[in-house]
């Protein structure tokens, strides 16, 4: 069908080339098609973002683009996201979040859907730390964008949504192995802890790869997800393997996902809490090495 070889949505002028104006008119007829707005046709079982976008005049953007192109995302959007043109008209309605901001072809990775980079900006500038730390983490890791694209689009900047840009650019990590480590590493950083590094492999008796670790603190972060160990046996490492940690001086944090995601502010102050005391314990382990030397006795 003319209108699935344009993604989904055709203009008049896009089914012109391939079908006549009475294949249209009995495509709608039987219901084999849908007319969106003037102009403008669509599948019936359109994704409801590309649906929405296609009414608007607008494309899909966000996180409902990080769907599309099949980004992990932390929870799927509770709306649908949608960018249209500055000076639409196009007012918002439940279901749908409108973002009003220009949109050059260049920012499409097919018509009516952003690209991927301008996917990882758009988040970055509109959506919670966590959730877009997640999609532009999910974006290197996959190869679909380069550190050095995100740090141009920092260097470029904007006065709306700059700062959220220059975030994630600085913090975006491809080594992240999902989502919910992404939003851990969120609340590390939300908390002030800016040296955890992603799946960190450390010497604690045996070789041990953990979530997120901050060596100069000694502090491991784990995200657990609700995963049975299958076994008397795999328990038995699984508890080594944390005891072997914490007998080589490590502070080891586990996080499970509910409260990662509905609890975070508990979670910044527990991990803030850790890295404080571990400064503190450092510094005062520095001080006591610190030789000391009583005043000579004047004669």
């Amino acid at each position: 069908m003319a209108v699935r070889l344009h993604g989904g949505t055709a203009s008049w002028g896009q089914l012109n080339e391939h079908v006549t104006q009475d294949a249209v008119r009995r495509a709608l007829t039987g219901g084999d098609v849908v007319r969106l707005r003037r102009g403008t046709y669509g599948l019936p079982d359109l994704p409801s973002a590309r649906e929405h976008a296609a009414r608007t005049g607008g494309v899909v953007s966000h996180l409902s683009a990080a769907q599309e192109h099949r980004l992990p995302l932390l929870l799927p959007p509770e709306t649908a996201h949608v960018t249209v043109r500055p000076n639409s008209t196009a007012r918002p309605w439940p279901g749908v979040r409108l973002h009003w901001r220009p949109t050059a072809t260049s920012d499409l990775a097919r018509p009516g859907v952003t690209s991927v980079l301008r996917t990882v900006l758009d988040c970055a500038r509109d959506v919670p730390r966590a959730e877009a730390l997640a999609v532009a983490d999910a974006a290197l890791r996959l190869g679909l964008v380069t550190p050095a694209q995100l740090e141009a689009a920092a260097s470029a900047g904007s006065r709306r949504g700059g700062a959220g840009v220059r975030w994630v650019a600085r913090y975006a990590d491809g080594g992240a192995a999902g989502p919910f480590e992404s939003a851990l590493r969120a609340a590390a950083l939300d908390a002030g802890c800016a040296g955890f590094r992603t799946q960190v492999e450390l010497v604690a008796g045996r070789r041990i790869r953990v979530d997120l670790a901050d060596p100069a603190r000694r502090v491991v972060l784990e995200a657990d997800s609700f995963e049975w160990p299958g076994n008397r046996q795999a328990l038995r490492r699984d508890c080594r393997r944390y005891d072997e940690l914490v007998r080589a001086g490590w502070a080891v944090l586990r996080f499970s996902w509910e409260d990662v995601m509905f609890d975070p502010d508990w979670v910044r102050e527990v991990i803030g809490d850790v890295c404080a005391a571990q400064d503190s314990a450092a510094q005062n382990s520095t001080v006591a090495k610190v030789p000391t030397r009583s005043n000579p006795t004047r004669s």
